[in-house]
């Protein structure tokens, strides 16, 4: 039996623009920017629509992306297309819990609406860095950065995306070292990012810590559709754990590669990346050609889904 997965992309994803033509096209998609604006007192549609700085700023592009997301999975609702389980990528992980229905999308826009601005406070601008390792095996990026952490500097990895496409993070000087060592182990390359901060390291546990008072006042529903959480790479069973796995997520590896696995293991054949860009869809098509993969990111897209079974 076919089974669909919903995946939700990550901050890196956004760009002016983005979200605009369900915005134009949907009176339900219309209604989640109005929603979010509201609860936020931010004009999000400004920053998702006009030229501005402010949607490549953490504190911003966070519920920008958010409400682009949980805008489109509206749409595809419409659509009558249900999701048998959902995951996300970092910030996508609430767009996630928005389609299983563990949150509500007005909670998950107050909880993110937070966590940019604890994300972007974390670290003092400079300190922390982020780079892509491409073409190099886990186990020997893990090897290396365990010997450049045992002189108590900080460098972990941040994401594990796809085959040959690992992120790490931590302290600036910790990053290029490791950069330097793992082109000598033989990455093909080593690109540092163009981030505001050490995302996913444990130099944002204080960014965790705060967003912990932000989901007390939070409500989790029952789990009825499952969702993989970025920490584990496995189902959340107990609406018990979905907080302090959120708050863990702030300074974690998000382990997405291990995630799709346990998705296709599982006989999930069909993902559906909503929202902008189509990271998530190239990432999966690198961990299995076996798959399915559709991206959701123009309204012209939810055509694509008429090929799915509802």
């Amino acid at each position: 039996m076919s089974k669909t997965a919903f995946m939700f992309p990550g901050q890196g994803a956004q760009y002016v623009g983005m979200g605009k033509d369900f915005f134009d096209n949907s009176d339900n998609c219309r209604k989640v920017f109005e929603k979010a604006e509201e609860l936020t007192g931010l004009k999000i549609s400004d920053i998702c629509f006009e030229e501005n700085e402010d949607i490549n700023k953490t504190e911003f592009t966070q519920i920008a992306l958010l409400t682009t997301e949980c805008a489109m999975l509206e749409a595809v609702l419409e659509k009558g297309i249900k999701a048998d389980v959902t995951l996300g990528l970092s910030l996508g992980e609430y767009g996630a819990l928005a389609a299983s229905n563990v949150m509500s999308m007005e909670d998950a826009f107050k909880v993110v609406r937070n966590r940019g601005i604890f994300m972007e406070q974390a670290v003092p601008a400079g300190t922390g860095a982020m780079a892509a390792v491409l073409g190099l095996d886990a186990n020997v990026i893990e090897d290396v950065l365990s010997e450049i952490s045992a002189d108590n500097a900080v460098v972990e990895i941040a994401n594990y995306n796809c085959p040959g496409q690992i992120v790490i993070s931590g302290e600036k000087q910790a990053v290029e070292n490791a950069a330097q060592k793992l082109k000598e182990a033989g990455a093909k390359r080593v690109v540092m990012l163009n981030v505001s901060g050490p995302f996913h390291s444990s130099m944002l546990k204080p960014a965790g810590d705060k967003l912990k008072s932000v989901l007390d006042d939070v409500e989790i529903n029952e789990i009825t559709i499952p969702y993989v959480a970025n920490v584990t790479a496995d189902y959340v069973t107990s609406k018990e754990n979905v907080k302090e796995l959120l708050i863990k997520q702030v300074y974690s590896s998000v382990r997405f590669e291990q995630s799709v696995r346990k998705l296709i293991e599982d006989g999930v054949d069909t993902f559906i990346e909503i929202g902008p860009g189509r990271t998530l869809c190239s990432f999966v098509k690198k961990i299995s050609r076996d798959v399915n993969v559709i991206n959701i990111e123009k309204y012209e897209d939810l055509s694509k889904l008429d090929l799915v079974d509802a």
